[in-house]
């Protein structure tokens, strides 16, 4: 099998597909894995792998919560300020779950387009800036209260 340009595959469904029908990721086959019955085993399809752009780690407090919210939601170990929320694999439903997520730690009321229209943590940031919303400081912590042995 030849060698195939995700960049050139995913600008080429880009130029045929709704915004939302575009795949964040390829995986490459031999053939589809099928079931005794001729249907597509859907269990034995491989992982997509995700990629990101190089990394580049927070600048900025901001940031620092939102690349830690955006590693969250997407179940990935780090995000880079760089790294497009939709190329990692999010979608429409990680997006609300990310604007609670960072309702909830910030008290930012972020629409659901800026999402779309500004996908990385620095373009969220930035328009957070502008913006005026508040992020935290650091990551918060649970508090820890001392338990007396009547409890």
């Amino acid at each position: 099998m030849g060698e195939v340009d995700a960049a050139e595959l995913s600008r080429y469904t880009a130029e045929r597909l709704p915004d939302f029908m575009v795949p964040s990721a390829f995986v490459l086959l031999d053939r589809l894995p099928l079931m005794a019955n001729g249907k597509l085993d859907r269990a034995a399809l491989p992982e997509p792998e995700f990629g990101g752009t190089d990394y580049r780690a927070p600048r900025t407090p901001r940031e620092e919560c939102l690349t830690r919210l955006f590693a969250e939601v997407l179940g990935l170990e780090r995000v880079g300020v760089d790294d497009d929320f939709f190329e990692l694999g999010g979608h429409s439903l990680l997006a609300t779950r990310l604007i609670s997520r960072a309702r909830a730690e910030t008290g930012a009321e972020i629409p659901i387009r800026t999402i779309f229209d500004r996908p990385t943590v620095a373009a969220l940031a930035d328009w957070l800036d502008r913006a005026g919303l508040e992020a935290p400081a650091a990551p918060r912590r649970p508090r820890l209260r001392k338990m007396t042995v009547e409890e």
